[in-house]
């Protein structure tokens, strides 16, 4: 399934957030969204996912218009993974995941849903965890979870708002093997919204990068990851070694000023 963004603008009251975004997923893709605090990473997922309704623009699923296809429909092409929180409804993880197969069921599970349950919380070797209230897990596992969740809706796109914020190394690493497997594997299509930008560089097929609410850049991480890039979104000077196979590695040096000076 392709995804295009054509035009896609959203302001909250009058203050633009998103402007003339564009943007292209192909099948089996995992697409990164980098940039600075407030660039419109979120926003743009979450406009895609029919969070957030664009106030300009088209949001196209296969050459249809999202805004076109019922909400159910669209739950089962697009499988939204939140940032992780601290708190959610509380919930096994199993009853939590099984809200994942909603698009497929009416008012009772069947014994194939908690089969598909069964199977994704398997597959991201949490099944041990299925009885545990969903409130008692770690970060790492409850992310995990909400891939699981998503996973059980079958979609063919993942929306991805910063599966790694609040989570230790081992863990980032973790969730983004994790995510890059699924893609190969289930030739499924990912949005990752993201911080790290050597993690970025790592999974990525191709990369877009924002600032103010607008796409600076877009292409594979060598050509995004430029020190002049990275100066001029995040006002850093950066060293940028291109590792065997191309795979650029982001040392930051010092920060600069607005007006170009360094501090």
């Amino acid at each position: 399934m392709k995804l295009k963004v054509e035009n896609v603008e959203f302001s909250y009251t009058s203050v633009p957030v998103l402007t003339d975004a564009c943007l292209e997923l192909a099948q089996s893709e995992m697409l990164g969204i980098v940039g600075p605090n407030g660039a419109g990473k979120s926003t743009l997922i979450r406009c895609i996912d029919r969070i957030l309704k664009p106030q300009r623009g088209s949001i196209l699923l296969d050459g249809e218009e999202l805004r076109h296809i019922g909400m159910r429909e669209t739950a089962k092409k697009l499988g939204y993974i939140p940032q992780s929180a601290s708190q959610v409804f509380p919930a096994t993880v199993f009853d939590t995941v099984l809200m994942g197969r909603r698009p497929h069921i009416g008012w009772r599970s069947s014994e194939k849903d908690n089969e598909k349950v069964l199977d994704v919380l398997q597959m991201l070797n949490i099944e041990d965890l299925a009885m545990r209230d969903i409130n008692e897990t770690s970060g790492g596992q409850q992310q995990r979870v909400f891939i699981a969740r998503a996973l059980a809706q079958e979609p063919d796109i993942l929306l991805l708002d910063e599966p790694t914020s609040n989570l230790d190394i081992q863990h980032q690493l973790e969730v983004m093997e994790i995510i890059k497997d699924l893609v190969v594997k289930k030739r499924i299509s990912a949005i990752m919204a993201v911080h790290d930008l050597n993690l970025a560089s790592r999974y990525a097929d191709r990369l877009i990068i924002m600032k103010g609410g607008r796409i600076v850049e877009a292409g594979s991480p060598p050509d995004v990851l430029t020190p002049e890039n990275i100066r001029s979104v995040y006002g850093v000077e950066a060293e940028v070694i291109n590792r065997n196979g191309g795979m650029p590695y982001i040392l930051p040096i010092r920060s600069v000023r607005q007006d170009g000076r360094r501090k």
